[in-house]
């Protein structure tokens, strides 16, 4: 168990006045690290102004006809 886990569990009972009630609560918080984790490896690497490179080809795909 990393230290983000007891955190996130602090946390949990700070707001909401509960325990984590079960083992699926802790492996989704376990989730919860690796998902943030991914997200902050990807800050810095795209400007506000990019979008995926096939945005337009999928906005014209499901554009109504005229």
């Amino acid at each position: 168990m990393s230290a983000f886990e007891p955190s996130v569990e602090a946390m949990i009972k700070l707001w909401h006045g509960i325990d984590p009630p079960n083992d699926p609560a802790r492996r989704l918080a376990a989730e919860l690290e690796q998902t943030i984790a991914a997200f902050e490896a990807l800050r810095g690497t795209l400007a506000f102004e990019d979008e995926p490179s096939g945005f337009e080809v999928a906005l014209q795909a499901t554009k109504e006809p005229a």
